[in-house]
């Protein structure tokens, strides 16, 4: 086999995993997600019911939230679903036009290289402090090095996507 057929089925393989991952991480986000609005609805109805509510569902309901808004990322990105305006390359030729979406998709791997960088000293610093969510106490640093993990991934997708165009516009 030449070298351009094995670096192929190796970027093939490659890609396979990647969304793989970015699809079980989606899955797991609309689970946390789903399990966010159960809790709400929970928490709501207690109210309504007692005049309590569960103490400290809007500090899950935001974890949760964040968490499975990075999980969504990934595979939106390996799924190329973010949104984006054509409205000045739709008349370019195809390899152009890839060629400038592989640009964007490369700056956009640098931006969540930048967030997961900043994320993870984040985390590290409020794990390292000991920083807890007001009235339910929890311990915030776990969630924020997640999304760190989460970014990375997301920075992987952007580049793979990116990688994937440039072949194509070739």
């Amino acid at each position: 086999m030449a070298n351009e057929e094995v670096d192929s089925h190796r970027a093939v393989g490659v890609s396979r995993v990647l969304g793989s991952v970015a699809e079980i991480l989606a899955l797991a986000g609309g689970i946390v997600l789903v399990a966010a609005a159960v809790l709400v609805c929970v928490s709501v109805a207690l109210r309504w019911a007692t005049s309590n509510s569960i103490p400290g569902d809007f500090e899950l309901v935001q974890i949760a939230v964040a968490i499975s808004a990075f999980a969504f990322l990934p595979f939106c990105q390996m799924r190329r679903g973010n949104i984006s305006v054509n409205t000045f390359t739709t008349r370019l030729p195809p390899w152009l036009r890839d060629g400038l979406d592989a640009l964007w998709d490369f700056v956009y791997a640098l931006a969540a290289g930048f967030i997961a960088w900043r994320l993870s000293i984040g985390a590290a610093e409020t794990i390292a402090n000991r920083t807890t969510t007001m009235v339910s106490g929890l311990p915030i640093g776990w969630a924020i090095a997640a999304t760190s993990v989460m970014a990375v991934l997301l920075a992987i997708a952007a580049l793979a996507t990116a990688w994937q165009l440039v072949r194509r516009a070739r």
